[in-house]
């Protein structure tokens, strides 16, 4: 019997690139917060509002791009695993 992951190789580097975009992102989210005693102004900065949500964004699309990409030179897994019928 063969049997075939769902997932070739590049596809698993495309999730891999993306799991990665998105630990970045969300470690580029953190910081200090605001406390009663405290308020701490970076929480609205431009690191925190706009640039970590997008690179988590994009690793969200590149994991998605990773799970539906086909692989190259292969039709479908169909006309490779014919099942023959007795």
């Amino acid at each position: 019997m063969n049997t075939r992951f769902a997932l070739e190789k590049n596809n698993l580097y495309f999730i891999l690139a993306g799991v990665i975009l998105i630990v970045i992102g969300f470690c580029l989210m953190m910081g200090a917060p605001s406390t009663k005693e405290a308020y701490n102004p970076d929480i609205f900065s431009f690191r925190r509002i706009v640039v970590a949500p997008t690179v988590s964004f994009i690793g969200f699309v590149v994991v998605l791009v990773g799970i539906l990409i086909k692989p190259k030179g292969k039709d479908s897994l169909e006309s490779s695993d014919k099942i023959v019928e007795k």
